[in-house]
């Protein structure tokens, strides 16, 4: 974006919004897109731009497919141009004609959302425009394609260089701390005194990554309790009457739920990036910390039992954890990664198998996911890299000596 839209972006507030849209343009939403598209001035450009917004925030399901029917027929690429610009860069492969293979190569509605989010407020509404699209268009239907192009603008807009890493505690904005409780997907916030048993004792953390653009938006936040030694339970970290620990006491990090905020984003990776920067943060902080774990649930597991025809009610709490091991360590999908979400995640990003545990998240949602089951992944900075390139690469689990060999137990009582 050149420094003249840059500076118009800050003058183009939201009360000036509100003004030059005061005169609606009965012109169709099409019209008002290759309007945009054609270059004209910068503040024309920020009011289409607007009216197109506003337009797309009117729409019920109907017209918004209407509306990305136009961005996957009428905005893609020209596949004659881009075979004339790949011949002219090979029969000269100099700076103009790789330039123009580039602009033909690029689909217009890339260049449509760049042009959209100069607006002041744009970017949650392009992210609630992929929710929109996520929800309404099924994965193999071929307007679906479409998706590519926002998560290829998502991943360089939201990449970690631009969020920021903030603390939540009970000080924090009330509409933060409703966001929170509105988010939490792994173990439900039930109610005000809930949370704040999460966030303001002296052992319990909370972190979320923001985007400058989105100020009061938490994209993914993590919760963690600092213990001594590594807990099996999560009903012990939730429970009510429990006596806090004093943080310099605890040697153990527990990251205990991971919650992804925005449907929006899905597929745009954050998790990674705010698990080591934490873990970073309170290794800093509290140099007595030797230990940062997980506390995951096995959200698939009693699926996988199903289709297994094993009967969780038959299991005693060692075949219990010798079945969700083997689960762990052997059941893959058709493309030999995982069958486990969770284990995707966080064997990906280079943590390790440590221990299995039954009788470990007791709520109704643990029990019907995971017949109460639950693992700890442990995060190890002198083994990340190669624990990492052994996922990636072979494809394999790695886990400690204890959980390899509960594989080895009989699975029934």
């Amino acid at each position: 974006m050149s420094l003249l839209s840059d500076v118009l972006t800050t003058v183009f507030s939201r009360s000036n919004r509100r003004r030059l849209l005061s005169a609606p343009d009965n012109r169709s939403t099409e019209a008002l897109i290759g309007d945009l598209l054609s270059g004209h001035g910068e503040i024309s450009g920020m009011t289409t731009a607007a009216q197109i917004l506003d337009r797309y925030g009117e729409l019920d399901d109907a017209g918004k497919l209407a509306f990305f029917d136009h961005l996957s027929e009428g905005l893609g690429i020209d596949i004659g141009e881009v075979r004339a610009a790949l011949d002219a860069f090979e029969a000269e492969p100099g700076q103009g004609s790789y330039g123009a293979f580039l602009k033909a190569a690029e689909p217009r509605r890339q260049e449509l959302a760049r042009r959209l989010n100069r607006v002041p407020g744009a970017t949650p509404q392009l992210v609630a425009m992929r929710s929109d699209l996520l929800r309404l268009i099924p994965r193999k239907d071929p307007r679906a394609r479409i998706d590519l192009d926002f998560q290829h603008l998502f991943a360089s807009w939201f990449n970690r260089g631009f969020l920021v890493l903030r603390r939540i505690n009970w000080e924090s904005p009330a509409q933060i701390l409703e966001k929170i409780i509105a988010y939490e997907a792994v173990h439900a916030i039930h109610s005000w005194d809930d949370l704040r048993r999460r966030v303001e004792p002296s052992d319990r953390r909370c972190f979320a990554f923001f985007h400058p653009a989105m100020p009061d938006e938490p994209l993914i936040f993590v919760e963690v309790a600092l213990t001594k030694g590594i807990p099996g339970s999560v009903q012990g970290l939730l429970t009510e009457g429990r006596a806090p620990l004093a943080a310099e006491e605890a040697d153990t990090a527990v990251f205990y739920s991971i919650s992804n905020c925005q449907a929006g984003l899905a597929g745009i990776s954050f998790g990674n990036s705010l698990i080591k920067q934490v873990a970073e943060d309170l290794a800093a902080e509290l140099p007595n910390l030797s230990t940062f774990v997980t506390l995951s649930p096995i959200p698939t597991l009693t699926k996988w039992m199903a289709e297994q025809g094993i009967d969780p009610d038959k299991l005693d709490d060692d075949g219990l954890k010798s079945v969700a091991a083997q689960f762990l360590l052997h059941a893959k999908r058709g493309d030999g990664m995982p069958y486990d979400p969770v284990a995707r995640f966080h064997l990906g990003n280079g943590a390790y198998v440590y221990a299995v545990h039954a009788g470990a998240d007791l709520s109704k949602k643990g029990m019907a996911e995971s017949a109460g089951a639950m693992v700890n992944y442990r995060y190890e900075a002198e083994s990340f890299a190669e624990n990492h390139e052994r996922f990636a690469g072979q494809q394999e689990v790695v886990a400690s000596k204890a959980v390899r060999a509960l594989v080895k137990t009989p699975a029934a009582a």
